[in-house]
């Protein structure tokens, strides 16, 4: 790289210091020890966000009050918008799981779009507080947007219903995929550093001294060590997250305590004609496969059973493998970590099918459909393992990786 134009950065996954050059249109910088993106190139216009986000709450109008899908149930037309199925579950004893189905469903992609707007307006009028909380906000939320999850579980829900009730699809599913493939392209958008550097760009250190540095772990601005809070967002400055590995463990056991009844106990109970089917994970599988739907049974398998042991034997290795100082397979080690942390949502999607059953069959009729107990001892699960993805610091697994020249 050229060293006219360059300046030290450090890598926010593995902690490389780095001379970075700045990026034509379009390119982006990847770090060469760890391949995180430290730079994204600019396909368009930084207010480009402004329109997604309008748009997509133009959109979330039809999604959130007219119906998604129409079942006829002997002889009943049953309408389902996108927030009837929480509400059943909070309205009917499962409050946990229906805030959880709401916040992830509803609540989150609607504030994270009405974010985004506030955090523009606080750039723009230059009002810190609202921008600084606005990017904070969408920092956490990003990782809780789950209509995609929401989408595939309504498909699997319309097949698990198709040999009960007709299926008549409505506008708001054509607005929900439209909103969702919106709300794709300004998640990929959304960058904390950037919206940092509209704010305030940061002096830009070309003396090679990387110790005499410091990285915001919140806002990326790299600074002269020395201060304890950073002079652009005025967080606690650290070298690595405070206590992320206490905080990971405790995570991560808990999440282990709760997975025991989560695939013990029944997750739904469907009652029709008078007899009552309950279902753990593993046995609603199984009647999945009886039923000839090998493929949705292979899906729920992997998101209900598979991702939630994957993601805390996975979480369990990595944090051992920081407690041993391990030399070895540092990249593989960074790839387990981003896998745990993408899979991470996809367990949720058995809870979305609740809900959407839960709407679908109504409560009083032949046929009835309730969670069960595992369905909160899941939910928990889901929670933790996120909450524990998260808040691994992944520069924990470099940093007794051999000292490199910043390159």
């Amino acid at each position: 790289m050229s060293t006219t134009h360059s300046h030290i950065t450090f890598c926010p996954g593995c902690g490389l210091a780095l001379n970075l050059d700045q990026p034509g249109h379009g390119e982006s910088c990847f770090c060469p020890r760890c391949q995180t993106r430290l730079v994204k190139g600019k396909m368009l216009r930084f207010n480009t966000e402004i329109a997604l986000s309008l748009a997509c709450l133009t959109l979330f109008v039809p999604v959130l009050f007219m119906p998604l899908l129409t079942i006829t149930l002997f002889g009943v037309k049953i309408p389902a918008t996108l927030p009837d199925g929480a509400l059943q579950l909070m309205l009917n004893g499962f409050p946990f799981v229906g805030a959880l189905s709401m916040f992830c469903g509803v609540v989150a992609p609607v504030l994270y779009v009405i974010t985004v707007l506030l955090t523009h307006l606080g750039l723009a009028m230059k009002v810190k507080r609202l921008f600084a909380s606005g990017v904070r906000t969408l920092a956490f939320l990003k990782h809780w947007v789950m209509i995609d999850v929401y989408l595939i579980s309504l498909a699997i829900s319309c097949f698990k219903v198709r040999d009960y009730a007709d299926i008549e699809f409505g506008i708001a599913l054509y607005a929900l995929i439209a909103c969702q493939i919106l709300l794709i392209i300004l998640l990929s958008r959304t960058s904390i550093h950037r919206y940092w550097e509209q704010w305030q760009s940061v002096p830009k250190f070309t003396v090679l001294l990387p110790e005499t540095l410091i990285q915001c772990h919140h806002c990326l601005a790299v600074q002269s060590q020395g201060k304890s809070h950073c002079h652009r967002c005025n967080q606690t400055l650290s070298h690595r997250q405070p206590q992320s590995l206490q905080r990971t463990w405790a995570y991560l056991i808990a999440a282990t305590v709760f997975l025991l009844p989560a695939n013990y106990y029944p997750i739904s109970i469907l009652i029709t004609n008078g007899s009552r089917l309950e279902d753990t994970i593993f046995s609603g599988v199984l009647s999945l496969i009886n039923s000839d739907m090998i493929l949705i049974a292979i899906i729920i398998f992997t998101a209900s059973i598979l991702v939630p042991v994957a993601k805390i034997a996975i979480l369990a290795f990595l944090l051992v493998s920081i407690h041993k100082q391990s030399k070895q397979g540092y990249k593989k080690r960074m790839a387990l970590h981003r896998i745990v942390q993408w899979i991470g949502k996809w367990s949720i999607m058995d809870l979305f099918v609740i809900s959407i059953m839960m709407t679908l069959l109504d409560r009083g009729q032949i046929l009835d459909f309730t969670p069960g107990i595992g369905a909160i001892a899941f939910g928990i699960v889901v929670v933790l393992t996120m909450l524990a993805a998260e808040s691994l610091d992944s520069r924990l697994l470099w940093d007794n990786y051999d000292n490199e020249q910043p390159t």
